[in-house]
């Protein structure tokens, strides 16, 4: 059957220089399958006309012209995307159409799933290298489960890469920015015989830090990384190829600054600890920092993959079998203060996956086709945690404790108040917030998951076809801990009653009268009518940051999970014209659990009375969130899309929900993982291009969502039902134009400038410990104009010169409380301008 060829822009606002191409008076077939942009979003090669989904599909051509270097760059010109970098260069965040999840716990897995050939990265440090020698990029939106096998509640990232030609050619380009930026990329491809081509690619990028470690007298935030790719096509007959993939990167670089936001009462100590400046406060964007150790992220990213596709008659058959693993080191100054309160951060988490896809699809000439496919998956993760108090933690701590209790205990006094209390008042001496105490932990989890899955399309006419696809998903997880904690602080229970003497001396001390003294005394745990509590040493448990771990399994956790679902869709498409369809979608996706693999990991407040009943109860121990249960999305969606003679446009309106949401919140001493009870957004995105006169091309992308929690009783921060969830802006937009002049010889010179607008929005649902409403004083606004001017000659010659983020703006990417600062608050500021000039040779 023959397809009706289409070309448009990028679906969001990327460019590609064939547009102007086609919105000529083309009339040969071959003059547009030349320019026609294929996409496999849905497992087959089809046209972005035909393909009714919402799909962003963004060029080799747009990725070099605008300088996007890697996933983080790509939402410049993806206004439904965007990705945040967060404490390392290994925790990254995806989010489409406001959903989205999986950084800062290798236990999460992202509800955006990122494909690289067709394989699966299942955690961020395995997909924010460099790019590699990229053909195209397609960001689907939506639930997308009845098409991938894991992971594709919210959306997915799917990276194209070019498979070895045939013909001998290659390329290499250099390129030098402000902060001594190097990018070096180089790949060359050719044939080894008549049926078997290779190619081999690798590529540097080097950058001096662009803030300032004003304490340590060093940049900071640098970029080194380089990357190395090797393939083999094998393609013996028309009906047989296979296409081998080994890949390696490392990372290796300082990374990431957060700046003070608030400074709260702890600023003082820090800065006394510091012997003068400690943080400079309140100064985002100065990007001036001060630590007493640099962060250091130690990456490895690499693995091998095998894809074969054969073909016999009208099947085909495809195999896709991957291995891969993921090495991280990360240690981090956490306190982000020059004084020396964590003294030891530090993560080794070791990533091995195995993944196998095979599937069946079919091209006959009647009405039916099928897709039907297998997908098997298994992982194994390892990780191993230090974290330990620095040298001028015990200070710290006195001064915390002096200062909540108004000057009336230190932290000697406690020492040997609860010791004698506790029979020897010599035990505790010199033992609370000790240097080098803190947390050694270990965890194993494993995660094998298996689905089946496939779509049936029915032409009912020649221009309408129905689709229906289902996905069934089994996957279970495995996890266990061993955890030990030597904070001997956080292991006292102030409510203990052997410490009433202790309580009833403070509460007379405060004026309270004998008789309600005593009794408070001995009943530490009432609430009194203001809220507070009737326990004076309760201001001290905020200071119990690390108490004993109760680790699983044990006899009432066992650390297992097992989830299944079927997932399913039906879908309509109707060609109005050759060049205008229409379509509408029913969809629901689904995600498993996610397990805590974090010290925040707790017994699920259900599970509490049988740990109790079991004497398993540890000291301070209350209740988590040992994992989080499955997400469960739906969409309802219609879009249309239309290609004119200069002017090309696509709309979508869609009804999107998540039951279940995965919500993982730092709250300044560690991680809150909950599920939302329903989230869900209201949303219409557009793009469009359109070619006035033949050498310019105006593009325009606009997504506006209005997001809700629907339902989110047991939140970081109570009950937030009703709200707007933060973080999500209500209109993105992504404008601009590109101008190609061509001279008589043949060489062009195109112009290309990009603007990112995304408006004010909450950058937290919360903080804990603020009034309500303080979190919406601190937002988040997006200004970004990114340009380029390229000189192509027709030797294969090209020279740019480029800037991103043109005019500087300032925002910041998120805040959070800082670590062990009460009522004060941290934030990463966005990355400065950068600019530079870039050569680059085509043969």
């Amino acid at each position: 059957m023959k397809i009706t060829k289409f070309l448009t822009a990028t679906a969001v606002g990327g460019l590609i220089s064939a547009v102007p191409a086609y919105a000529q008076d083309v009339q040969e077939d071959e003059a547009i399958d030349d320019n026609v942009i294929i996409v496999t979003a849905t497992k087959r090669e089809q046209t972005l006309q035909e393909i009714p989904v919402a799909v962003s599909v963004t060029s080799a051509e747009t990725i070099e012209q605008a300088e996007i270097r890697d996933l983080l760059d790509l939402q410049s010109v993806v206004p439904s995307l965007r990705v945040s970098q967060l404490q390392s260069s290994a925790n990254t965040n995806f989010v489409i159409r406001g959903f989205g999840n999986g950084a800062n716990n290798a236990g999460i897995e992202p509800s955006v799933g990122v494909f690289i050939d067709g394989v699966y990265r299942s955690r961020s440090a395995a997909q924010i290298g460099d790019l590699p020698n990229v053909e195209r990029i397609e960001v689907l939106r939506g639930p997308q489960s009845t098409l991938f096998g894991k992971n594709a509640s919210a959306g997915v990232i799917s990276v194209v890469t070019q498979k070895p030609q045939f013909t001998f050619g290659g390329s290499a380009s250099l390129t030098y920015g402000n902060f001594d930026t190097i990018v070096a990329k180089a790949d060359v491809t050719g044939p080894i015989s008549d049926t078997i081509a290779f190619s081999l690619a690798g590529n540097y990028n080097r950058r001096d830090g662009y803030a300032q470690d004003l304490a340590l007298g060093t940049d900071v935030n640098d970029r080194d990384r380089w990357g190395a790719r090797g393939q083999l096509f094998f393609e013996p007959s028309n009906d047989l190829s296979v296409r081998l993939i080994a890949d390696y990167d490392r990372i290796d670089e300082n990374c990431c600054i957060a700046a003070n936001i608030v400074n709260g009462p702890t600023g003082a100590i820090v800065n006394a600890l510091a012997g003068g400046v400690g943080i400079d406060a309140e100064n985002p964007f100065s990007y001036d920092v001060y630590n007493n150790f640099l962060s250091s992220n130690e990456i490895e990213n690499y693995g091998v993959s095998g894809q074969i596709d054969y073909s016999f008659g009208a099947l085909s058959l495809t195999s896709i079998t991957a291995y891969r693993r993921v090495d991280s080191q990360t240690n981090q100054d956490s306190d982000f203060t020059s004084a020396d309160l964590v003294g030891r951060n530090f993560a080794d988490v070791g990533i091995k996956t195995f993944t196998q896809e095979l599937r069946l699809a079919s091209d006959f000439d009647g009405p039916l086709n099928f897709l039907l496919g297998g997908y098997y998956f298994d992982e194994n993760i390892d990780q191993n945690n230090e974290f330990f108090f620095g040298s001028q933690f015990r200070a710290y701590g006195d001064a915390l404790v002096q200062a909540a209790s108004g000057g009336g205990l230190n932290v000697a006094l406690l020492e040997g108040t609860l010791g004698a209390l506790d029979g020897d008042p010599t035990q505790y001496t010199d033992a609370f917030f000790r240097s080098g105490d803190g947390l050694i932990e270990a965890f194993d989890f494993s995660n094998e998951a298996y689905s089946i899955f496939g779509t049936l399309d029915f032409e009912v006419t020649d221009s309408f076809t129905l689709t229906a696809g289902f996905n069934y998903t089994n996957d279970k997880k495995r996890f266990s801990t061993n955890i030990v904690s030597s904070d001997v602080f956080s292991s006292i229970d102030l409510d203990a009653p052997q410490y009433t003497p202790f309580r009833e001396q403070l509460l007379l001390g405060a004026g309270v009268d004998a008789a309600t003294a005593a009794f408070l005394a001995a009943n530490p745990t009432v609430t009194l009518p203001d809220g507070s509590s009737a326990n004076p040493l309760s201001g001290l448990k905020g200071f119990q940051f690390l108490p004993p771990f109760l680790n699983v399994p044990n006899a009432v956790e066992d650390g297992r999970t097992d989830d299944d679902d079927l997932a399913w869709s039906i879908r309509g498409s109707l060609e109005l014209a050759p060049n205008l369809n229409v379509y509408a979608t029913y969809a629901t996706g689904f995600k498993a659990s996610s397990i805590n693999l974090s010290r925040d990991s707790r017994p699920l407040a259900a599970d509490l009375p049988a740990i109790a009943a079991a004497g398993l109860t540890t000291p301070n121990l209350v209740s988590g969130s040992r994992f989080a249960g499955p997400e469960n999305a739906e969409v309802y969606e219609i879009g249309l899309k239309a290609q004119f003679d200069n002017a090309a446009v696509n709309i979508a309106a869609f009804k999107q929900s998540i039951e279940g949401f995965q919500s993982n919140v730092f709250t300044g001493t560690g991680f809150a993982l909950a599920n939302a009870g329903k989230q869900s957004t209201f949303g219409i995105e557009f793009d469009g291009t359109v070619t006035p006169v033949e050498p310019l091309t105006l593009f325009l992308a606009v997504t506006f969502l209005d997001p809700e929690y629907d339902s989110f009783v047991n939140s970081a921060f109570g009950d937030i039902s009703g709200e707007t969830p933060a973080g999500i802006p209500g209109i993105s937009a992504s404008m601009g134009a590109s101008y190609t002049h061509e001279f008589d010889s043949g060489s062009k010179l195109i112009g290309r400038g990009d603007y990112l607008y995304e408006s004010s929005v909450n950058l937290v649902d919360g903080l804990a410990g603020f009034p309500n409403g303080f979190a919406e004083s601190l937002q988040r606004e997006v200004n970004q104009l990114n340009a380029s001017l390229t000189f192509q000659h027709t030797s294969g010659f090209e020279l740019s010169v480029y800037g991103r983020n043109l005019t500087n703006a300032e925002y910041l990417t998120t805040i959070f409380p800082s670590v062990a600062q009460n009522g004060s608050i941290s934030g990463y500021p966005s990355q400065p301008r950068t600019y530079g000039v870039t050569g680059r040779f085509k043969f």
